[in-house]
């Protein structure tokens, strides 16, 4: 049994992080500030089973206050660090470009920071395909540049990559950070496409669809970010690696909208607006090097991945 702390753990991908660590028998500390991005409520509810749990212990705070994380990290003896807590969305990222600056770049040095000063040895950094910016090159590798990116959110991301690369090169510290692409699935945020589409298109109310619906996603399904994040865990070799983490397959936005239409048996009304600044035409993993150092090999296609939401949606609905 390890003792790991996961910063975010009461949103979408680190309750279903936090779920596997669980039934592996491991004792898990979740940091998680509750903000009001979106309805708190529903992050209270990602984690509600999981507090009755005796290897499970919720410490409610903001990673930007150093002093509540360094009491934190006095307390629990970490083996590893999940570090997924962040201010998500490139759109609103343009609106609080500062906001993002301090959650991301300030409270993602305040974990690296901890990391040091309490010896844990281990960190995991969740970052973005978001990095990659406005890229020629298919698919997305880890040498691709990285140094013109097109939102706050994404500046901030790379800025996380660069500091993880200091603290571990100085500190010794072994820090991977993962490039998630388009992470999907039950629990996913309200604010984000295949979600917010569903229930739109389910009540009949109209989506909005920015540009002529061709821009393409490598949309990964939880299950697989979930699994690459296990695997990097148990990951003891170089001290710092970059690693894209997706499912190295594109879809174009028109095709998701009919794959979300076959699932619910329903048509879409679309209204079609300009595209939106900061947005990026295509994001595509290549997935050699998580294959290659993790074993990471995704496996649930989009029309699977789609159903299985729908089917927790409408499970929701009826509860």
């Amino acid at each position: 049994m390890k003792s790991i702390l996961v910063t975010g753990g009461a949103g979408f991908i680190g309750s279903h992080l936090v779920d596997k660590l669980l039934a592996a028998g491991h004792h898990v500390t979740v940091v998680d500030d509750f903000n009001d991005f979106y309805d708190p409520k529903l992050k209270r509810e990602n984690i509600r089973e999981q507090l009755s749990q005796p290897e499970y212990k919720l410490a409610e705070g903001d990673i930007r206050d150093l002093p509540f994380m360094e009491s934190v990290f006095a307390q629990g003896n970490f083996n590893a660090v999940v570090h997924l807590a962040a201010r998500a969305g490139v759109r609103p990222s343009l609106e609080q470009p500062v906001l993002y600056q301090e959650v991301n770049v300030t409270g993602t040095q305040n974990i690296f920071e901890c990391c040091r000063k309490f010896g844990v040895k281990k960190c995991l950094f969740a970052s973005s395909s978001s990095v990659y910016g406005v890229n020629s090159k298919i698919p997305f590798s880890e040498t691709d540049p990285i140094f013109q990116p097109i939102s706050p959110y994404a500046a901030t991301k790379a800025a996380g990559e660069l500091m993880a690369h200091v603290y571990s090169h100085l500190y010794g510290i072994r820090i991977l950070c993962l490039r998630f692409f388009t992470v999907y699935g039950p629990r996913q945020r309200p604010d984000l496409a295949i979600r917010k589409f569903t229930e739109k298109i389910d009540r009949g109310d109209t989506i909005q669809v920015f540009g002529d619906g061709s821009t393409r996603r490598d949309y990964t399904y939880i299950d697989d970010i979930v699994s690459g994040l296990l695997r990097a865990l148990e990951y003891e070799q170089s001290m710092y690696e970059v690693i894209n983490l997706g499912n190295s397959n594109t879809v174009g936005l028109s095709d998701l909208i009919s794959t979300i239409e076959t699932a619910l048996g329903k048509r879409a009304i679309i209204e079609r607006l300009p595209e939106q600044p900061g947005d990026v035409p295509q994001t595509y993993a290549d997935t050699e090097k998580a294959g290659r150092l993790l074993g990471f090999r995704p496996s649930t296609p989009i029309d699977v991945g789609v159903s299985r939401f729908v089917s927790w949606y409408r499970g929701r609905q009826r509860s």
